[in-house]
């Protein structure tokens, strides 16, 4: 075979090959021209752009001999069949009133052309109303199929989320109401194209939000293990968190914003102000559990990557861990730490929540799949030091460096107020003769509020006392981690490679 410059690709990066018809009008090229009839391959393979970007590009190989193309094409396409991770047939859900409302057009125009030419078969829904999604998932044959795509935003995953967990549990006959149950794993993975209005966690798994960088992602089988969170109050399951879970600031942003659906984006921006000037603040009590079991710590700049070993050692310590002692010692009460205090913010991450605003998200250690979730503690100060700690977000500065943030990595937190105490909760009694009351002197430009509300994944949760639990590795992703950086894109494409064209 002849091609016109050297190509290095690994197979497990090829997406297709096909054979081709060849085009007369590039015969004219050296002795080719002479020759009657020439025989050709196309390999669709992956192609790194900058900023995490991926692209379907191809390369056309050409020979006289009929026989020895077919025997390339075949033993390629052989090649292809040996990598089992790849999805096959996928159930698709489109989420066409999220965003812009370009979902539909962003999966047909972009999207299924890609998936048809790996070859994929899928089975695409088309959302009519809120939790339609959900809802299917408990009704479909799930296990028929490699993997359940969603075209739309952070709330559209958030749905297909819920729907496969809850499904995994019921057929396992596990109820999750009981924030003390173990919860199976679901192995069947979850892929983003992101359509929405906010893709974080988009952003997050792969580094950039674009549709054919996570349609690639897909057809070549990526699988990402991910932490996910369980918000129970009074022993009745609320929500599954995986990227923010946020009290205070962010909670009221949300709840503001949601009045403001009208305005789009903008409305983020709009509420943002608007609560920041507002300056309220919440007392209350944080009770956790320190996540004894990693080896990584909210402030040591170890960012999570593809294969990060943090996460493979922590999944490790944590498995050995329940092994050795079960859930009985993980429950017991010797290990919790208790706060009280008046906060501005209160955020849990399971991730970096890194976006285009704040490329290091609201803590930059934070990894994907160590079991763990980094605790934001945020206590009461001026406006003008708030302002501070936002902005760091959004530089290279260390946000954690100011004397009214905490931050500690925990399996386990809860947070109880006056309110809910009045209210007969009974998110176990760690601390609950010493909760605080709540805050009834704000500035007076402030009206007089004593609750806030949670922001889960963005979605509004009113409750002021929950109880979360994390749970390691319970879903995957059709993703890798975000890949470091690579200068020379030539040396990397040759140190990974596992077969040469």
């Amino acid at each position: 075979c002849v091609h016109t410059e050297n190509c290095f690709v690994p197979i497990s990066e090829i997406i297709a090959v096909e054979e081709t018809e060849f085009n007369k009008k590039q015969r004219n090229i050296g002795r080719w021209h002479k020759m009657a009839k020439l025989h050709a391959f196309t390999v669709y393979y992956v192609k790194r752009a900058r900023n995490h970007r991926w692209r379907c590009s191809d390369v056309t190989f050409w020979c006289v001999d009929e026989h020895l193309c077919n025997q390339w094409t075949q033993a390629l396409k052989e090649l292809l069949e040996m990598q089992k991770s790849r999805p096959k047939q996928l159930l698709v859900y489109i989420n066409p009133y999220g965003g812009k409302r370009q979902g539909k057009r962003i999966y047909e125009q972009k999207v299924a052309p890609l998936f048809s030419l790996a070859s994929i078969s899928t089975d695409v829904v088309i959302t009519e109303h809120a939790n339609h999604a959900k809802d299917n998932l408990f009704e479909v044959n799930i296990y028929k199929y490699d993997g359940v795509v969603c075209v739309g935003g952070d709330g559209m995953f958030s749905e297909v989320m819920h729907g496969l967990i809850g499904r995994m549990q019921k057929d396992s006959g596990i109820d999750q109401n009981n924030p003390k149950a173990s919860l199976v794993q679901c192995n069947i993975r979850i892929g983003i194209i992101p359509a929405g209005s906010t893709d974080c966690i988009c952003y997050s798994t792969v580094g950039i939000s674009d549709p054919v960088t996570s349609a690639l992602h897909i057809i070549l089988g990526d699988c990402q293990p991910l932490d996910v969170s369980s918000v129970h109050h009074n022993n009745t399951f609320l929500k599954y968190s995986v990227s923010l879970l946020g009290y205070g600031f962010y909670g009221d942003i949300l709840k503001d914003s949601e009045k403001k659906r009208w305005m789009g984006p903008m409305r983020y921006d709009y509420s943002g102000f608007k609560t920041f000037l507002s300056h309220h603040y919440y007392e209350g009590t944080i009770a956790y559990q320190p996540a004894k079991h990693t080896h990584g710590s909210p402030r040591d700049k170890e960012s999570c990557r593809t294969g990060c070993y943090i996460c493979k050692k922590s999944e490790k310590q944590l498995a050995e861990q329940t092994k050795e002692h079960g859930l009985k010692h993980e429950e017991g009460e010797e290990d919790w730490k208790v706060i009280k205090g008046k906060f501005l913010a209160i955020n849990a991450v399971n991730m970096s929540c890194a976006c285009p605003r704040s490329p290091k998200g609201l803590s930059p250690a934070a990894h994907l799949a160590d079991g763990s979730a980094d605790l934001i503690l945020v206590q009461k100060c001026s406006r003008f030091d708030f302002l501070r700690y936002l902005v760091r977000h959004t530089n290279q500065d260390d946000q954690f460096d100011f004397p009214f943030v905490d931050v500690y990595r925990v399996k386990r937190f809860q947070f109880t107020s006056k309110l809910s105490e009045d209210n007969e909760s009974n998110v176990m009694d760690i601390g609950k003769k010493r909760f605080g009351q709540f805050c009834r002197d704000h500035p007076a430009c402030c009206c007089n509020i004593v609750n806030s509300t949670w922001n889960c994944d963005g979605e509004t949760l009113d409750s002021s006392a929950i109880e979360v639990r994390v749970h390691c590795q319970l879903m995957k992703l059709f993703a890798r981690g975000i890949e470091e950086n690579c200068k020379d894109e030539a040396a990397y494409s040759q140190s990974h490679t596992e077969q040469l064209l």
